[in-house]
């Protein structure tokens, strides 16, 4: 019967991929890891640096082994690991991940100097005074009128967007853009308005209706919330 490889190697434009098998035992894995690396890829002074990437499935690697597999390829020649990647999600991890998914529930009035700050998207029901500022790792829905500043996607998601039902803030955030609201008539003004980052890359103003199409996802929080 033919033996399962527990390390398979593929050779890229960018240097090597290696995937190891996330069933054996690790003290058989790093055997083998060494075997295959040192038969098939002998290096030489003139050979370049080759940067390897290790992908091992849902194998949880402790900080221990991780380093036993980082000081086994470094110590072939012109080796060097680029990056450990699995499958398997850390508890803080999926904490975090949790925290940024969740909706953060908030009713009060922002007034000015307050700063609410939350990881993941904010309902806001009140109003954010002038020189109050709301910041959230997503999107920003609400409830009342912006006023003042608005913080959305904090780490960079350009995805973010914000809406209010009275949409007349001093500065609008997404990501990295920024976007003073221009000065309209009341008649250019409309109740429950979003901004949204454009493909120019420009936060614009429009009709809450407008991210059924461009943002689909939030279609069931729009309709069952606002």
């Amino acid at each position: 019967m033919r033996k399962l490889q527990n390390v398979m190697i593929k050779g890229t434009k960018d240097g090597l991929i290696l995937h190891l098998d996330d069933t054996c035992s690790f003290p058989e894995l790093l055997k083998e890891l060494e075997e295959k690396i040192s038969i098939h890829y002998k290096q030489n002074d003139d050979t370049p640096l080759v940067t390897v990437r290790i992908h091992t499935g849902y194998r949880y690697l402790t900080n221990q082994q991780e380093q036993a597999i980082r000081n086994l390829i470094r110590h072939k020649k012109n080796f060097v690991v680029e990056s450990i990647e699995s499958n398997v999600v850390s508890k803080e991890d999926a904490d975090r991940m949790k925290r940024e998914s969740e909706i953060v529930s908030v009713a009060k009035v922002v007034r000015s100097g307050q700063v609410l700050s939350v990881p993941g998207d904010l309902l806001l029901i009140g109003d954010v005074n002038p020189g109050g500022t709301v910041i959230a790792g997503g999107n920003i829905f609400i409830l009342g009128a912006l006023r003042g500043i608005a913080h959305a996607g904090y780490e960079g998601n350009l995805e973010a967007v914000i809406c209010a039902s009275l949409m007349q803030p001093t500065q609008l955030r997404i990501g990295e853009y920024i976007n003073r609201a221009p000065d309209r008539d009341d008649q250019e003004r409309h109740d429950m308005e979003c901004a949204y980052v454009d493909d120019s890359n420009v936060i614009v103003i429009d009709r809450l209706q407008t991210l059924i199409k461009l943002r689909p996802n939030l279609t069931r929080l729009i309709e069952g919330g606002l």
